[in-house]
C-alpha cells in the first residue's frame, strides 16, 4: 500500500505539471512556484506527519520536466519559515531577490523544500517572489508568490497522492478604459 501512494503521487504530479506548463504558456527562464505539504499528499494532515519520500517522489517527477523545458522552480517552505521560498542562486540573482539566512528542514521549512534545497546546485532562500504560475499540493497558500493577477487554472487532476491540488497562471494586468485596445494573445 505504502508504494503505491508514492506511485500515485509520481503519476499525478507529472500530468499535472505538464497540464500546468501547457495551459500556462510557461516558457524557459520563467518561474513556477510550488507549496507543497508532504503531510497532506500521503493522507495526513498539513504538518502533522511530514513525509521526506512523498516529497522525494515529488521532486524527482517534476524537476527533470521542468529542467527540460528551462523553467525555473521556487519550493515554498512552510509557515514556520514564513513561507520563504527556495530557488537556485542563480534565479535569486536573475530576479533580483534578496537571499535571507535560512536552511529549511523537515519540521521547519518542509519535506519539499527540505528535498529542493538537498537537490540544488547552489539553493538559497528568498523571502518574496512573483512567479509567473504555482501549484499549491495540500492547501499551502502559495498566492502570496505569484505576480499580481492570478487565473485559475483547471487540470484533469485536482489532487497529488491524498492532498488537493489548485494551480494558477498568471497575466499582465488589463489596463485602460473604453477605449482601450489588448492584444490578440497574451505575452
Amino acid at each position: 500500500m505504502e508504494n503505491n501512494i508514492y506511485q500515485t503521487i509520481k503519476s499525478d504530479a507529472e500530468t499535472a505539471v505538464r497540464e500546468l506548463i501547457e495551459a500556462a504558456h510557461l516558457t524557459a527562464g520563467q518561474l513556477l512556484v510550488i507549496g507543497c505539504s508532504s503531510s497532506e499528499m500521503v493522507g495526513e494532515r498539513i504538518g502533522k506527519n511530514s513525509s521526506m519520500e512523498a516529497a522525494v517522489a515529488l521532486y524527482e517527477t517534476i524537476a527533470p520536466i521542468l529542467a527540460e523545458q528551462g523553467i525555473l522552480l521556487a519550493a515554498q517552505c512552510c509557515e514556520h519559515l514564513n513561507r520563504a521560498l527556495i530557488v537556485e542562486r542563480s534565479t535569486a540573482e536573475k530576479f533580483g531577490y534578496e537571499p535571507v539566512w535560512v536552511k529549511p528542514q523537515p519540521k521547519a521549512g518542509g519535506s519539499f523544500a527540505t528535498t529542493v534545497w538537498e537537490r540544488m546546485t547552489d539553493p538559497v532562500a528568498v523571502e518574496r517572489i512573483q512567479a509567473h504560475a504555482g501549484m499549491d499540493v495540500g492547501a499551502t497558500l502559495i498566492g502570496m508568490h505569484l505576480r499580481r493577477v492570478a487565473v485559475p487554472v483547471r487540470l484533469s487532476v485536482n489532487r497529488i497522492g491524498e492532498a488537493s491540488l489548485v494551480c494558477a497562471r498568471t497575466r499582465p494586468a488589463y489596463i485602460g478604459g473604453p477605449r482601450a485596445q489588448y492584444q490578440t494573445s497574451e505575452p
